[in-house]
């Protein structure tokens, strides 16, 4: 996931366009399988809410290119809280927020966004050269799964794909269909060969917290031709935790979310009018919406904007880095 100097939350409702377009309501697992049904999904759904120590770890493994070398391993970690900003029934939101303390301060980051949809109509879906699709779900293909539709910390749109959850074995997962992404920041910056990413991710509920773990094809051009350069794993752990400054990361939630409900309208709004989009992405940082979206949630927090004015310049900058796709 791209991480761009950022900050906070997007609490309420979306635009009532992009909404009906991805909402809807209208195979047996293996033994020994226990009892499942939506409300169990559901719960899994919000199992992934609180606050977290969390592991990311990430290990170019198989290069498939003959001059390819795979990149060391790379571990991190951080401190992130987790929130259910809507939750209406069949539509789930979680916005993630990181906390870092640095030099005696508290530094709040706006993550990543993931709405989860039951049954959708249709999943926004990356397509490749900074596009994204609204892709139609056939009502059979469709029946008793979930989306998880991904945004940037800006909520830009990331990546997309439909799923279903499976309780069995003492395990409650869900596993996507493979799908593709834009490459991760962490890419980006190093100017890696990769265009893009095919993917299939798993969310997996566990004692103490929750794992997502990835299963990535790394894909660019050679000699005219898209080829996989290398495969890679990434494994992030979420274990629960408090020993951190939450109550930095729901403040900034709190002071920020009329300022982000608003972003998150244009954006459902744009994608709703061209059934997707195109996004300007600028080198090594990623969706070029994102810098002055944040900045302008920054200075809505310190009062240095006012929010309507704050507002008129996010819709201006949805406009402006976008286009039909």
């Amino acid at each position: 996931m791209r991480i761009l100097p950022s900050r906070r939350a997007a609490i309420g409702a979306s635009a009532a366009t992009l909404a009906l377009a991805l909402s809807a309501r209208g195979g047996a697992t293996a033994q020994p399988a226990l009892a499942g049904g939506f409300e169990r999904d559901r719960q899994s759904v919000l199992a992934m809410s609180g606050t977290f120590h969390v592991r990311f770890e990430t290990r170019e493994t198989v290069p498939f290119v003959a001059d390819y070398e795979p990149l060391e391993p790379s571990i991190s970690a951080g401190n992130e809280v987790v929130r259910v900003v809507e939750d209406t029934g069949s539509t789930i939101r979680l916005q993630h927020i990181l906390v870092v303390s640095h030099g005696g301060a508290d530094i709040v980051v706006r993550h990543w966004r993931q709405d989860w949809v039951y049954e959708p109509r249709h999943v926004l879906a990356y397509t490749g050269d900074d596009r994204w699709r609204l892709q139609p779900i056939a009502s059979a293909e469709r029946r008793g799964k979930w989306a998880q539709i991904v945004y940037n910390t800006d909520d830009s749109p990331r990546y997309g794909a439909l799923g279903a959850w499976e309780h069995d074995y003492g395990v409650s997962r869900w596993t996507s269909v493979r799908g593709l992404r834009p490459v991760a920041r962490r890419d980006a910056v190093a100017d890696r060969p990769y265009s893009h990413y095919s993917c299939v991710n798993r969310h997996a509920i566990t004692p103490n917290g929750w794992v997502h773990e990835q299963d990535n094809a790394k894909i660019g051009a050679r000699n005219g031709a898209l080829v996989t350069f290398v495969h890679e794993t990434v494994l992030n752990s979420y274990n629960r935790g408090d020993d951190f400054p939450i109550s930095a990361a729901d403040d900034y939630l709190a002071a920020t979310q009329p300022y982000w409900d608003a972003v998150r309208g244009l954006w459902d709004e744009r994608i709703a009018e061209f059934s997707g989009l195109w996004l300007q992405e600028a080198d090594q940082t990623g969706a070029a919406s994102g810098p002055p979206l944040m900045q302008l949630a920054e200075q809505v927090q310190s009062g240095d904007l006012a929010l309507d004015a704050a507002i008129r310049r996010a819709r201006e900058i949805v406009a402006d880095t976008t286009r039909q796709p």
